[in-house]
């Protein structure tokens, strides 16, 4: 019977500390992890499993390893916030599958991700022709967003992606050959606004001729 009371509080007791770590880890829907927000919420919850199976072994060897768990993913969402290098290491970062409704190859194939990926997820979204897709985005949580052509064709004077083209005050050098534009013109635009110090610039993108600028919080 004590043994039995014992695997009860030490479930029960787990429970309440693995639901405080995830709300410490942050807000995140099952499709939006990281490959380290996966590896880390496995590895959580495989100690659990391994302290209520072995009722005998102290709970402190399972909270230790949990707790340093939680800690390096503090620390990595702290980094992530703060560079973008590692923020694109660790989350990785969208890929143009399909542009203006050309399929780029080589993005699928750096990205490894093939035809048969792509014809599913287009699927998915009640797309049965690739030649219905302007654009496709491969987020970094593996779903795809689409552009339809349709919705691309509502005014021919409209540019129906916007792609960030300064983030943590670091030009997007692809994006900016995406519209066919350079680092030079951007930096002549910027200045035009009052803006001289890219650093100071946490977000940029331009669509239909309007630039949106957002400074970095001081």
């Amino acid at each position: 019977m004590e043994e039995y009371l014992i695997l009860i509080v030490r479930t029960l007791f787990l429970y309440v500390m693995i639901t405080l770590i995830f709300r410490v880890m942050g807000k995140r829907e099952i499709g939006e992890l990281s490959v380290l927000d996966l590896v880390v919420n496995i590895m959580i919850a495989e100690l659990a499993v391994l302290a209520i199976e072995e009722p005998r072994d102290a709970i402190f060897h399972t909270l230790i390893p949990m707790l340093i768990l939680l800690s390096v993913q503090i620390t990595t969402a702290f980094l992530s916030l703060k560079s973008k290098p590692f923020r694109e290491l660790v989350d990785g970062k969208p890929t143009v599958i399909i542009h203006n409704g050309q399929i780029d190859e080589k993005a699928m194939k750096q990205q490894r991700y093939n035809f048969d990926d792509l014809l599913l997820q287009l699927r998915e979204k009640d797309v049965m022709d690739i030649s219905e897709v302007s654009y496709a985005i491969l987020e970094p949580s593996g779903s795809l967003s689409i552009i339809k052509k349709d919705d691309t064709s509502k005014s021919q004077f409209q540019e129906p992606l916007s792609l960030p083209l300064i983030l943590d005050g670091k030009i997007q050098v692809d994006h900016l050959e995406g519209i066919n534009q350079t680092d030079f013109w951007l930096r002549k635009e910027l200045r035009k606004r009052g803006f001289t110090n890219l650093k100071e610039i946490s977000f940029c993108s331009y669509q239909n001729g309007e630039f949106f600028i957002d400074q970095i919080d001081k």
